[in-house]
């Protein structure tokens, strides 16, 4: 794998940044859990003045094989057909980044199908889908690691190209709940029957039949709490390269926003192999599925919205931006005390 280097922020900017804030012109930590967003934003930035510069959105794309054995409401072909829907801006997160001013990037790294050359994706197909885990190992070690490398080389792209600073991870995979879930169950030590869910609209009986799949996928390939393992023996191709997109993002100092459970399943991977990456991950939102709710309390972390989303896609994770925004904003042109000439007391 890619030698990360993801420094912690210095233990010192923090106690700066607080006085920062409570010397803006309000009450101490009046402003709640804003304040707390902002001191983190400063702290991922090495800064002060934080800036949250041309926000982009990656959605990272692939098939599962374990979705031949119906453990979701819609057919492995939604992959390839979602990837079309959301260059042509009718998928909710394609929306949601027009609306909201955010760039967005598709790129295939794994979807069982086959795309015209000049569609507007980034072709970074490494094999059509992960294996079928009942078979074999989702994917081989190889695979892995060139899945984390298209990750790490989205990121360094983007950076040159739009100097982002802020970045929305997201994904399509019919199927890749099932891998979330599996990653969930072993990352955070919980029976499957408690983080298994209804992924895209599974009925009572779908759950029991899906977890009886994972059930046997997990007898199959083994227990094991090492990240990389759990990655090959259960993951996915898109899941893969999130992780390596948030290992670069944290080593490059950017904000990274997650998303919902597939999203931080991934990201809590990247955290196992790399600690430090955890300062750098700001949650965009709690999803209805409770293998989200897990893997948010394993990583000790707060999300900033719970709309009973999940969808994935990056869509709350976007949806989350304006808070981002408005957190830097209170560093950068909130007056102090001094400045604007309001008594403390």
């Amino acid at each position: 794998m890619h030698p990360w280097r993801i420094q912690s922020p210095p233990a010192a900017l923090q106690e700066q940044l607080q006085a920062c804030l409570d010397n803006k012109t309000k009450p101490v930590g009046s402003l709640g859990e804003l304040e707390r967003l902002a001191l983190q934003i400063g702290m991922i930035q090495h800064r002060l003045d934080p800036t949250v510069n041309a926000p982009q959105a990656i959605i990272f794309a692939a098939d599962h094989g374990i979705a031949s054995h119906g453990v979701s409401a819609f057919p492995p072909a939604v992959t390839a057909q979602m990837v079309t829907n959301f260059v042509a801006g009718g998928a909710a997160i394609s929306v949601l980044a027009d609306t909201l001013g955010i760039g967005m990037t598709v790129v295939d790294v794994g979807v069982n199908a086959s795309f015209p050359s000049d569609l507007a994706i980034h072709h970074q197909k490494i094999r059509p889908g992960s294996r079928d885990m009942l078979v074999e190992p989702a994917l081989w070690e190889e695979e892995a690691d060139q899945a984390i490398a298209v990750g790490h080389q989205t990121i360094c792209g983007l950076i040159e190209a739009t100097t982002s600073n802020t970045f929305i991870l997201g994904e399509m995979g019919i199927g890749n709940t099932s891998a979330a879930t599996l990653i969930a169950a072993l990352l955070t030590n919980t029976p499957l029957g408690e983080v298994v869910g209804k992924g895209t609209g599974l009925s009572a009986s779908g759950v029991q039949h899906k977890l009886a799949v994972l059930e046997s996928a997990l007898e199959r390939r083994g227990v094991t709490d090492d990240p990389w393992q759990i990655l090959c023996r259960f993951g996915g191709l898109e899941i893969a390269a999130m992780v390596g997109a948030a290992l670069t993002a944290a080593q490059e100092k950017c904000l990274i926003i997650v998303d919902g459970f597939i999203a931080t399943a991934a990201v809590a991977i990247a955290c196992a192999l790399e600690p430090h990456a955890r300062h750098y991950c700001v949650f965009g939102h709690q999803s209805a599925e409770p293998g989200h709710r897990a893997l948010l309390k394993h990583l000790d972390a707060t999300p900033l919205l719970s709309l009973s989303l999940r969808l994935g896609e990056g869509t709350g994770a976007a949806l989350a931006l304006p808070l981002v925004r408005s957190a830097a904003a209170i560093l950068t042109r909130m007056s102090s005390f001094e400045a604007a000439g309001v008594s403390r007391s």
